[in-house]
């Protein structure tokens, strides 16, 4: 085996990634061994790895290998496994443009969350089909020391809980997983929005991924949040027939969500590469315990 193994570190809207290309799907990635890549100082350091893998090559993915080409085998910073990531569909699809794998225009990348078609358009803009929300019944309450507040439950192929506060610092630090009732409202963990109004379709938000903490940006999140505003604010597509469209703005940055009558979303944004090298494969055997 190699003593070295390629990777590259990218952000969109300053939510980070370890990106690993392995077309053949050979590497070799259990939780102990993504934890200390996504380690801040003992490693890389990210908010999640991007696992670059042919979807034909990946047990999870060779049934989508007809409409994608390319898996996004998508790891928390802690190593456990997720079905989506926002901010990460547009740095894989760039990652993917820069390492000629595909060209400017229109591509599909598969996730566990399902195929997901994205357009990199000339400006350097990436434009993800996200999909459709699901808002499942219930009432759902965030709560942050002697704070609660009602939350909408958004599934946009992860969970959501999204909370509307008059002030973001009422979020909290955020390191630890803020709780959320009732538990058997999200069996596997939830990622938390919490959001304020900063204009006309104009919000803004911090988040805690699960698996991850605070993050600088969340895709998914701010999808979430725009389906959940629109409902709030009387503009639900569906009702108008109209496209909805918010602006969000995220601690790293700012992203602009699409809602269409049909349901689909679509977000647009940045995708950044700033570095790339080897990983020691002699050190990552050591971690994966």
């Amino acid at each position: 085996m190699s003593t070295r193994i390629a990777f590259l570190k990218g952000h969109g809207t300053e939510n980070d990634f370890v990106i690993v290309p392995d077309p053949e799907n050979a590497v070799d990635l259990p939780p102990a061994a993504v934890a200390a890549l996504c380690d801040r100082r003992a490693g890389i350091g990210g908010d999640g790895l991007l696992h670059v893998v042919r979807s034909a090559a990946h047990p999870e993915a060779a049934e989508m290998a007809a409409e994608a080409e390319w898996f996004m085998d998508y790891r928390n910073g802690d190593g456990s496994v997720a079905e989506m990531c926002g901010n990460g569909v547009r740095v894989f699809a760039h990652y993917l443009q820069r390492a000629g794998h595909v060209a400017e225009g229109d591509v599909t990348v598969a996730t566990r969350a399902g195929v997901k078609s994205v357009h990199l358009a000339k400006n350097g803009d990436i434009t993800v089909g996200m999909g459709k929300a699901v808002l499942p019944e219930g009432d759902v309450t965030v709560s942050v020391g002697e704070h609660n507040w009602p939350a909408r439950n958004v599934n946009m192929g992860n969970p959501h809980a999204v909370a509307f506060v008059d002030d973001l610092g009422q979020a909290g630090n955020l390191f630890t997983p803020p709780p959320v009732t009732p538990a058997s409202a999200y069996p596997d963990g939830v990622n938390v929005e919490f959001v304020v109004d900063r204009g006309p379709r104009h919000v803004a938000l911090r988040v805690h991924e699960r698996g991850s903490g605070e993050t600088r940006s969340c895709g998914t999140g701010a999808c979430a949040v725009a389906v959940a505003a629109a409902r709030r604010d009387g503009v639900d597509p569906a009702v108008t027939g109209t496209p909805t469209t918010y602006t969000v703005d995220v601690p790293g940055g700012r992203l602009v969500i699409t809602e269409h009558p049909d349901g689909g979303i679509e977000m647009t944004g940045p995708a950044v590469i700033v570095a790339e090298g080897d990983i020691d494969a002699r050190w990552l055997a050591a971690v994966r315990l």
